[in-house]
């Protein structure tokens, strides 16, 4: 897709991937691209891209409330004790993405988001410290423009692998920090777009 903003019948202009689907439109408007500083909710965030690897995130994001249920809150201390019985319970779920791999990689990312907080102080300081603590505010015209990953993701994927976490690549990683705010890829014009960090 390498289109413009789209007019809606409410009369806004947005980024042209939310369609008009309400639920994606109120995502849009109101939480991608916003900053996200809580560690929990960002880690929630990154494990739900991860888990989106292939797929389109309206079924991540319809999928939300059963994910949320499943991984106990995505509380890392709790998904870190998971065992074998947690992960047959999860595939078991068609309330989530049954995907062991991703299953599995959450629990072990849980326990790297544990040792992160252990030796960097906090799960979200770390993270935003990629791009120096506050939004990159790009000013893209149409979606072709923005990338798919940036030097800042590929540095965040490489840092989350050296402590173990999985299916955080720089592609995964960049839409992250799109969704969490780190970055403000809403399209010039978009009724949504920050005009400042």
């Amino acid at each position: 897709m390498t289109g413009g903003l789209i007019l809606h019948e409410d009369g806004r202009q947005r980024c042209p991937w939310c369609g008009t689907a309400p639920d994606y439109m109120a995502y849009h408007d109101e939480e991608w691209g916003v900053p996200e500083r809580d560690g929990r909710a960002l880690f929630e965030k990154l494990m739900l891209d991860g888990f989106q690897a292939g797929l389109a995130w309206i079924t991540i994001l319809r999928k939300r409330d059963g994910f949320r249920r499943r991984f106990e809150g995505f509380e890392p201390k709790r998904l870190a004790e998971w065992g074998e019985a947690e992960v047959a319970a999860a595939l078991a779920d068609a309330g989530i993405v049954r995907h062991r791999g991703k299953i599995e990689a959450t629990i072990g990312n849980a326990r790297g988001y544990l040792e992160i907080e252990a030796r960097e102080g906090d799960f979200s300081r770390f993270l935003w410290s990629f791009v120096g603590g506050a939004p990159i505010v790009n000013a893209w015209e149409t979606i072709g423009q923005a990338p798919t990953e940036s030097a800042e993701a590929k540095a965040m994927s490489k840092a989350l692998k050296q402590y173990g976490f999985r299916f955080v690549g720089p592609t995964i990683v960049y839409a992250f920090m799109q969704a969490v705010g780190m970055v403000d890829d809403h399209l010039v014009g978009c009724h949504a777009k920050r005009a400042t960090a």
